[in-house]
């Protein structure tokens, strides 16, 4: 296996640390290795300990190299919140060579000049993401390579974080021994894996119910429009299980992922489970209606709050479907109370490759298929080594540049 087709992802979500190990081989992307651990040290997609964060991203990662039997070195990192941002640039240079055919460092001149802007000092820039090219003035162009021309623009999507957020996260990353390939928004990524090319197009929103936050990301004419951050998730739902059977959190989160279901009517008076209850050492009987009557209400509120956002948003009347992702919407049921509480067409998005046929992994998923297709296209086409070696003898090599001093590198131009 050679070291230059792995990508390896990393997801630090409010419940659980995911990292996939992705083989891009001709363009075909092989899912060979997945580690998950129980996430400490999150609450509500923030870090709130590092020192469990890090031990959290350590038991992962250990999982995943255990199943491939490679040591992992470098890993692509995802981030979100509600810190993010989306600002729309233009950059303009003039075409650099004699012939006047574009290539690939005119295309990294123009995108450098996109992510020129003002930004508060507490701010940092994630990303760029490029809408289209124009050549001469003529627009609507996606890849601009051997084309002939003088003048070369572009206009780009510029992703903005707060700088605490982003640090704290690549600390946590640097302190378990890990390199920083790069950072990549979410939302894109899941948007890579779970939306077709169609969706992007129409105006769609893809929602990642997750564990402690609901991530709304909104696409429309072929690129991400707004993103926003819901503090609501999985956790209430688990929450109000152990409060409602007066049950450890648990004892109800393996009560929820085993009998949950959304939605009432569709319940099975039948099924029943038995409960420790707190304060008591004598078991109750529930049946899976009971749970319906706790997780429905819940449910109804997290997608009534989504729909509220998307309004807030601006995107009400723009918007054609809705798509669901993340670990919470596994649930039985959970289809058809979002079509209800969303008056709109919805689907979930499942990856669609063996070990990882999960709503929870579509942004690890989706963060590899988006560095294979974008990440590497513009270093030339052949792909950056990035992320494992095989275990055995290592051979001592040159230090790498500590993190800071790589972000100091990456922005002191802008500065």
């Amino acid at each position: 296996m050679s070291s230059n087709d792995i990508i390896v992802s990393l997801d630090i979500g409010t419940s659980k640390v995911r990292v996939i190990i992705g083989e891009v081989t001709n363009g075909a992307i092989n899912i060979i290795g997945v580690g998950s651990a129980d996430s400490e040290g999150i609450r509500k997609g923030a870090i709130v300990d590092i020192d469990q964060t890090v031990q959290s991203i350590r038991n992962a990662v250990d999982h995943a190299e255990r199943m491939v039997g490679i040591e992992i070195s470098d890993v692509y990192v995802g981030i979100q919140g509600n810190h993010i941002a989306l600002q729309t640039n233009h950059g303009v240079v003039a075409v650099s060579n004699e012939d006047r055919e574009i290539g690939e460092e005119d295309i990294e001149r123009v995108l450098q000049a996109a992510k020129v802007v003002a930004l508060p000092p507490e701010r940092e820039i994630i990303g760029l993401v490029p809408k289209q090219f124009l050549v001469d003035g003529l627009d609507g162009i996606s890849d601009p390579r051997g084309m002939i021309g003088v003048r070369l623009e572009v206009e780009a999507t510029v992703i903005t974080g707060a700088k605490t957020a982003i640090h704290n996260l690549m600390r946590c990353v640097e302190k378990a021994e890990l390199q920083i390939s790069g950072v990549i928004l979410m939302s894109l990524a899941s948007g890579q894996m779970a939306l077709t090319k169609d969706e992007k197009n129409m105006g769609t929103v893809l929602v990642d119910v997750g564990a402690g936050s609901c991530t709304i990301a909104v696409f429309d004419q072929g690129n991400l429009v707004g993103t926003s951050t819901l503090p609501v998730g999985g956790e209430y739902v688990t929450n109000d299980i152990s409060y409602g059977l007066r049950t450890q959190t648990e004892q109800a989160e393996k009560i929820k992922l085993k009998f949950g279901c959304s939605l009432v009517d569709d319940a099975a008076e039948d099924q029943k489970f038995k409960v420790m209850r707190m304060g008591s050492n004598v078991e109750k009987e529930f049946t899976q209606v009971d749970l319906a009557n706790i997780i429905e209400p819940r449910m109804q509120e997290i997608f009534h709050l989504v729909r509220q956002e998307v309004r807030r948003m601006g995107f009400g009347d723009k918007v054609n479907g809705y798509v669901l992702t993340g670990g919470s919407v596994s649930m039985s049921g959970v289809l058809p109370l979002a079509q209800s509480e969303l008056e709109a067409t919805v689907r979930i998005a499942v990856p669609d490759y063996i070990g990882v046929r999960d709503p929870a992994y579509t942004s690890g998923v989706g963060m590899i298929q988006y560095v294979s297709r974008y990440m590497r296209v513009r270093s030339g086409g052949s792909p950056k080594k990035s992320a494992a070696r095989k275990q055995g003898p290592t051979t001592s090599a040159p230090s790498k540049p500590g993190l800071f001093e790589r972000l100091k590198n990456m922005f002191s131009e802008f500065i």
